[in-house]
Formats: structure tokens, C-alpha cells, sequence
């Protein structure tokens, strides 16, 4: 064998044995891991062998290692039930084990063909077999039969694959997809190389390196599924040993060159190791980190990708240039889920929110929960490669914790409104309560003392005439006091609101000092928001009387998708500014209160209130 073909079946041996030995660390009940390491044992056994029968010849050892090296198809079997069972460690379906036990014992006929055959070839010709069985030329016919099953079942190895890949999610199939390939490859270039063979035309060059480069293809295959696709959640142990060989490499590599340098500069000493040490422990951090980096972008593509969209939007944040609610439309795009949900926990209630801040129930819909941080948030999400949620999880910790304060602020800060609205609903009713109680209980007892003075005065005898005057200043002090209690009750609610915004706002006018316009929407209201116009216009019209000095005040209202708008404009001096009390009784209603008022050009106030629908 040349030394040319040397680094070739290194590879083919050392590859499926490094990366079996991972699986078998990570997952020691799963076949695959012992089918990658036996086929690397086999392999070596093959090629090992072959090697020395053909340096030792026709000797002893020479026979011993070519009937060794004689069942060499063997290095075709690993693939092939790599083929059947990867990557859960079991067939395809039941109705694949008829096709795995004639491949098995396909395998097994040449194999045990192989050993017993009379001769056993080797590169400068056929060795005599040392066994005492030895099978003669009449079974080369069987042989054949035997490797035409071969070849069909490396076949029946890609069918499996391919009614893996077919009956898989996308996950399985990114996983299966390399694989999948080369069991197809090897089939293919073995019948192929077995035809040009009987027809003469063969290329032991060529064919040793194909050989090695199809060996070590399937592990490969399972590496990239690894690294690649989170297969059997050893992607991290593979890559931080990819990290830390080679950081070992590099700082030992460092310490000999500061060794050197400070060697030929100051000379040997003391000194000059501590000097190397130094050097080796200043360049490991940025090493580290460069190396992580690499590794990361070359053999765990798809993590590096998810966590860098996560930490650019961070960037974003930071910059104000995203929103921090906007993380879950992240997290979905890093882990491929489009239909990922993120909710934000509160503590103080053990409740949760989504990104607009409503309070709502973790659904029972067989999605996976993934908590991030301290409860900070739940992430609902399909299945996923373990170590690329806990990678995008850990790194989006910030951007969810910033979101949760900011849902959590805004369920507090809608929390004080609907307070501010109960409690402005409360005073509405008691306004009303008060009202009633007015019109129903002191006022109609005033009116019923009217009626019995005038009565009581009709009654009078002609000898009691005297105390008429007297009756008559009780009556007119029963009907100011009446009038001052009709006063008192409306300004606590106008009785006119009964009939609507518009019915107030034109008794308003009428009784307004100065000349006021009204184009109000005969379109109702709920009482609280009519009120509360209504008072706003009240407020907004005395201000204006006492401060602006204007010859006219228009008052105008329309209903427009579910919002009432009211405008009071006036032509007075400007320069108004609108009273706390104004603006809280908007406020409390979940309205909005603008004042444009410019010295000498009037006041506008522009008045929004939610009115459902």
C-alpha cells in the first residue's frame, strides 16, 4: 500500500470511530453508536491486515492476514444497518425486518464464502488459505448470488433511508438527508466498480481512495446531524471539544513562540518561562472566544444564526430602534417556529400576559413550555433541539425581562384607569342618587308646605286676615327655597340629560351670558360619557366668560366609530390653559382633552370620549 493512501484510511477508520464514541458517551443504548465503532474496528481489521499479507507474501503470517483481510465486504455491512436503524436505533417499520434479516444473512453467505474460499487474493497475487475447510471453484457461482444480494440490499439500505426521510418532520429529514445520500452513493459505485471489473477496467488507486472517502461518508452524515441538526443533544459536548483541542493546540503553540522570542531576546531563565506563561494566559480569553465563534458558524450553523438574531435585536433595543414586546416574534424567527407564542409572567398574581399586556390562560394545546429565567416568561413552541432553545433562551433573558416590566407597567397603568372610571361611575350614580333624593324627598316637601300655606291662608276667617301678609312671605320663601334646590340639583346632573347631550347643551345655552352656538349630534351616549361632556362644556364656558372676554362660544359634537368628539371654541383673548379637574374627568373615562389656545386667536378645546359600541 503507498503512504500516499495513508491519510485517506486514517480518515476512514478514525471518523466513524470518533464520532460512534461520542454517541456512545451521549447515548450508549442506541445502536448507532456501536454500528459507527464496530465499522471502524472493522475497517482497520480489513485494512490492516491486507497491508501485512501484502508486505509479508507467502509465508505464515502472510496466509494468516490475507484469510483475515479475505471477508473484506464486511466494510460494506456497517453502513448498511447504519442505513436501517439511524438515527432512533430502530427500523423504519415492521415491514423493513424481512429485508433486514436477508440482508443479514446476504452478509453473513459471503462473509463466511470469503474466509473458506481455497485462495485468498492480494495485491501480487493469491495466497493459499491455512484453514483445514476450504471451499472449492464450485461455489463461485453462489458467491455471485450472494453479491447481487449485497448489492440489493445496500439498495434496500437507501429505500429505507428514503421511507424515513418521506415519513419524517422537517427536523428528521435535515438529520437523515446526508446520510441518506451516501447510502445511495455506495451501492452505486460498488456495482459500478464491479462492472468495469468483469469487463476488464479497474483503477486500485482510484478505487482505495473512493473506498476510505465512502467509509468515512456515513459518519459524516451522522456528524453534520450532530452539529448541525441538535441530533442526540451531544452538538455542544462535540463542539467544545472542537473548541478546547484547539485552543490546547493554539496556547501551547503560544507558549513555545513567547518561549522562543523571549529566549533569543533576554536568554534563558526564570524569567523567560514566566514571561511564555504570560503570553499563553493573556491570549486565552480572545482565543477562546474566536475559536467559539468559528466553531460555532462551521459546525453548529444554525445555533450561531438563532443567537446572533437574537443578540442584533437586542442591539435594537438598546438603541431604541425595536420594542422589547417584539421578542417573541424573535424567539419564533430564531427557532423556526412560526407559531412559537411568548407570554410574560407576573409575579405578584402567578398570572400571565401576552405582549399587549391582557391577562390570559396557558393553553393545553400539546405544545412544549420552555420557562426563561426566573419566570421571567413561558415560550410555547414545537419541539426543539435542546441545546439551541437553552442557547437562544439564555440569550434572550434581557429582551424578556425588559418586556415584562413594560406589560406589567402597563397592566398597572391600566389598572389605575379602570380604578379612575369606577371611581368617576360612582360619583355619576351618586350625583343621580342625589338628585332623586332632592327632587323626590325636600323638594316635594316644600311644594306640599306651599300648598298647605295657600290653603291655610284661603281658610282664614274674616278675624285672622291680619296674618294673610305673613302667609304670603312663607309661600315665597318656600318657592326660593324650591328654586334653590332645582338650582343645587342641576348643577349635580341637569334633569335635560335625560333627553340627551344635546338637549343639555342647548339648555346651556340658553342660559349662558353670552351668545353660544350648539351643532351637537342627536346620537346617545352611555350617561357617564354625556355627563361628563356635558360638564367639560360647563367648565369649558365659565372659563371663557371670567377669562377670555369672547363675543361667541360654539360648542359642536359628533359620534364617530364608537368615540364622541366635542369641540368649545371661542374668539376671546387666548392664552387658556385647561384646569387639572378638566382633564381628570376626561381622563377617567379613558378620554382625551387638547387645548389649542394662542394669545389673541380664542381657545379650542377638543375633547375625545370613549363611548363603546
Amino acid at each position: 500500500m503507498s503512504w500516499v493512501f495513508v491519510p485517506f484510511l486514517v480518515a476512514g477508520i478514525l471518523t466513524p470511530a470518533v464520532v460512534g464514541l461520542f454517541v456512545a458517551l451521549r447515548r450508549p443504548g442506541n445502536p448507532v453508536a456501536w454500528i459507527l465503532l464496530l465499522g471502524s474496528l472493522s475497517v482497520a481489521v480489513v485494512m490492516i491486515a491486507s497491508a501485512v499479507a501484502e508486505h509479508e507474501g507467502d509465508t505464515t503470517l502472510g496466509r494468516w492476514a490475507a484469510t483475515v483481510a479475505a471477508p473484506w465486504p464486511v466494510i460494506f455491512l456497517w453502513p448498511l444497518a447504519l442505513a436501517f436503524v439511524f438515527p432512533d436505533g430502530a427500523l423504519p417499520s415492521r415491514r423493513w425486518r424481512p429485508v433486514a434479516w436477508a440482508a443479514a444473512f446476504d452478509g453473513a453467505g459471503i462473509v463466511f464464502l470469503l474466509i473458506f474460499a481455497e485462495t485468498h487474493y492480494v495485491d501480487g497475487g493469491d495466497l493459499p488459505s491455512p484453514l483445514p475447510l476450504r471451499i472449492g471453484d464450485w461455489a463461485i457461482p453462489i458467491f455471485w448470488v450472494f453479491w447481487a444480494g449485497l448489492l440489493l440490499s445496500l439498495f434496500a439500505g437507501a429505500a429505507a433511508m428514503r421511507a424515513r426521510y418521506k415519513a419524517g418532520d422537517d427536523l428528521l429529514r435535515r438529520q437523515v438527508l446526508w446520510l441518506a445520500y451516501g447510502a445511495l452513493l455506495i451501492p452505486t459505485w460498488l456495482g459500478g466498480t464491479s462492472l468495469l471489473g468483469v469487463i476488464g477496467f479497474s483503477s486500485d488507486a482510484t478505487d482505495a481512495v473512493t473506498l476510505t472517502i465512502l467509509q468515512a461518508w456515513p459518519a459524516i452524515a451522522v456528524l453534520i446531524a450532530i452539529t448541525r441538526h441538535g441530533l442526540y443533544s451531544i452538538d455542544r459536548l462535540v463542539n467544545r471539544t472542537l473548541v478546547y483541542v484547539a485552543l490546547t493546540a493554539l496556547l501551547v503553540a503560544t507558549y513555545a513562540l513567547a518561549l522562543l522570542l523571549a529566549g533569543l531576546l533576554i536568554g534563558g531563565s526564570k524569567l523567560t518561562a514566566s514571561l511564555a506563561t504570560v503570553a499563553a494566559a493573556l491570549a486565552f480569553l480572545p482565543l477562546r472566544d474566536r475559536l467559539q465563534t468559528l466553531v460555532d458558524r462551521r459546525f453548529a450553523r444554525r445555533r450561531f444564526e438563532a443567537v446572533r438574531l437574537v443578540r442584533d435585536f437586542l442591539d435594537e433595543v438598546r438603541d431604541g430602534h425595536a420594542e422589547p414586546e417584539d421578542v417573541g416574534a424573535v424567539l419564533a424567527l430564531a427557532l423556526g417556529d412560526p407559531g412559537a407564542t411568548l407570554l410574560f409572567g407576573l409575579p405578584e398574581t402567578a398570572a400571565y400576559a401576552d405582549r399587549h399586556g391582557r391577562i390570559v390562560e396557558l393553553p393545553e394545546d400539546g405544545r412544549e413550555r420552555s420557562v426563561i429565567g426566573r419566570d421571567l416568561g413561558v415560550l410555547l413552541h414545537a419541539p426543539a433541539a435542546p441545546d439551541l432553545l437553552r442557547s437562544v433562551l439564555d440569550v434572550a433573558a434581557v429582551p424578556v425581562e425588559l418586556a415584562r416590566l413594560r406589560v406589567e407597567l402597563r397592566l398597572q397603568l391600566a389598572e389605575v384607569e379602570s380604578s379612575r372610571a369606577r371611581i368617576a361611575q360612582a360619583g355619576y350614580e351618586e350625583r343621580r342618587r342625589l338628585e332623586r333624593d332632592l327632587h323626590d324627598g325636600a323638594q316635594q316637601r316644600l311644594v306640599t308646605l306651599g300648598i298647605v300655606l295657600r290653603r291655610l291662608q284661603r281658610s282664614l276667617p274674616r278675624e285672622a286676615q291680619m296674618l294673610v301678609p305673613a302667609l304670603d312671605a312663607a309661600v315665597d320663601e318656600v318657592a326660593a327655597s324650591i328654586a334653590d334646590l332645582r338650582t343645587i340639583a342641576a348643577g349635580v346632573r341637569p334633569p335635560r340629560l335625560d333627553e340627551g347631550l344635546a338637549a343639555a347643551l342647548a339648555d346651556l345655552a340658553r342660559g349662558a351670558a353670552i351668545p353660544v352656538e350648539v351643532a351637537a349630534t342627536e346620537d346617545r351616549a352611555p350617561p357617564e360619557i354625556e355627563a361628563t361632556a356635558y360638564f367639560v362644556a360647563c367648565e369649558a364656558l365659565t372659563n371663557a366668560v371670567k377669562h377670555a372676554s369672547p363675543s361667541r362660544v360654539v360648542v359642536e359634537t359628533a359620534r364617530e366609530n364608537d368615540v364622541l368628539r366635542m369641540t368649545i371654541a371661542d374668539d376671546g383673548v387666548g392664552g387658556a390653559v385647561a384646569l387639572p379637574g378638566m382633564r381628570d374627568r376626561v381622563a377617567a373615562q379613558g378620554g382625551t382633552l387638547a387645548i389649542e389656545s394662542p394669545p389673541g386667536s380664542g381657545t379650542r378645546i377638543a375633547v375625545e370620549l370613549p363611548c363603546g359600541s
